[in-house]
C-alpha cells in the first residue's frame, strides 16, 4: 500500500485525515513538527508528503527546501493562508499540488491519487480506458459518437448539455475543470460569472448517476477551482 509522511501540527486534523486515508487503503504516518520531517522522511520512505505551511519549529516552506533535496516523490502542501506569494514560493521550492483548508478529505483523496499515478509514471488517466471516442472508467462507459453513457452496462438517459459537461469533465480526470472551461466548451459563451447553467447539469448528473448529492464522490466540487471527475469513484 503506498505510504504517506503526514505533517501536520493539529492533532485532531491529523487523526481525522490520517483515519480517512486508511480507511482508502494507504499506509499513514504523521508528525507534527517541522523539526522532524528529515527523521520521518528517513524512517518512513513515504512515497507522497502532505505537509501543512504552517507548523512550529520549522515552516512548511523550510521544510520542503529541505526535504526536496533529498526526496524524489510527490509532496502536496496543505495551506488556510491566502497570500498568493506563499504558493509561488513553494511551487519554486518543488511543491507539486495544493489543497485548501478548511480541508475537505474527499478532495485531498483524489489529488494524492492522482499525483502518485502520475509520480508512478502512469498517464492521468490510468484509473480509466480510452479507445478512440469511448471512455471507460469503471462501470462507466462513455461513448463520444453515440453520445451514449452506460453506467452498471444500464444505459442513463442524458440531455445533450448533460452529456457535454460529462464528456468535458471524463476528458480531464487529472485536476478540476472551471466553470468558465465548461461554459466555453460546451456552450460556446463566455461565463458571466452569474450562469448557474453548468452547475444544474452537475447537480442533475450526480442525480443520474448514482452520486451522493450532500457527499459526492465521483464528480466534486472544488472550491474556486471548478469541478473534478474522480476516475476511481465508478
Amino acid at each position: 500500500m503506498p505510504c504517506i509522511l503526514l505533517i501536520e501540527d493539529d492533532r485532531k486534523l491529523t487523526e481525522l485525515v490520517a483515519v480517512f486515508l486508511q480507511r482508502n487503503g494507504f499506509v499513514v504516518h504523521a508528525i507534527h513538527d517541522g523539526n522532524d520531517a528529515e527523521a520521518a522522511l528517513t524512517r518512513y520512505q513515504p512515497d507522497l508528503v502532505v505537509l501543512d505551511l504552517m507548523l512550529p519549529g520549522k515552516d512548511g516552506l523550510s521544510v520542503c527546501r529541505e526535504l526536496r533535496g533529498r526526496f524524489r516523490g510527490k509532496i502536496l502542501m496543505l495551506t488556510a493562508s491566502e497570500d498568493d506569494m506563499d504558493q509561488v514560493a513553494a511551487l519554486e521550492l518543488g511543491v507539486d499540488d495544493f489543497v485548501c483548508k478548511p480541508l475537505h478529505p474527499r478532495v485531498l483523496l483524489a489529488r494524492i491519487r492522482m499525483l502518485l499515478r502520475r509520480d508512478a509514471g502512469r498517464p492521468a488517466r490510468a484509473a480509466g480506458v480510452a479507445h478512440g471516442n469511448q471512455l471507460r472508467f469503471g462501470a462507466l462507459q462513455l461513448d463520444g459518437t453515440l453520445r451514449r453513457c452506460l453506467l452498471d452496462s444500464a444505459p442513463v438517459n442524458l440531455t445533450p448539455g448533460e452529456f457535454d459537461v460529462l464528456w468535458l469533465l471524463a476528458s480531464h480526470p487529472d485536476g478540476p475543470v472551471s466553470r468558465e472551461e465548461l461554459v466555453r466548451q460546451t456552450r460556446g459563451i463566455e461565463y458571466d460569472g452569474l450562469d448557474r447553467t453548468i452547475d444544474n447539469r452537475v447537480v442533475s448528473l450526480r442525480k443520474k448517476l448514482g452520486d451522493n448529492a450532500s457527499l459526492p464522490q465521483k464528480i466534486i466540487t472544488v472550491r474556486g477551482r471548478g469541478y473534478l471527475f474522480v476516475p476511481d469513484g465508478w
